[in-house]
């Protein structure tokens, strides 16, 4: 499992397209503000992979961030993403 999980986060880089895999439920959706939202199957563009903090290296709970468009973001962990193939 743990190879698997490294072998994913080698491949998925900041620039990437994914595509959510997993039921996530959110709270922050810009059209459904503080209402359960569930963005499975939504895609978007990594913009950041959290690898470190002031200058240290951490092992963040969600570490993957996506922005689905320009007011809506959130944090993933890798096996809530699937990389789009064009």
């Amino acid at each position: 499992m743990l190879s698997e999980v490294a072998e994913k986060r080698e491949v998925m880089k900041v620039g990437d397209r994914v595509r959510v895999s997993q039921s996530v439920v959110v709270y922050h959706h810009p059209q459904h503000k503080k209402e359960p939202f569930d963005i499975i199957g939504m895609e978007g563009t990594i913009i950041s992979i959290i690898t470190t903090w002031e200058g240290r290296p951490i092992s963040a709970n969600l570490p993957i961030v996506v922005e689905f468009s320009p007011k809506f973001k959130s944090h993933f962990r890798d096996s809530e993403l699937e990389a789009i193939t064009n």
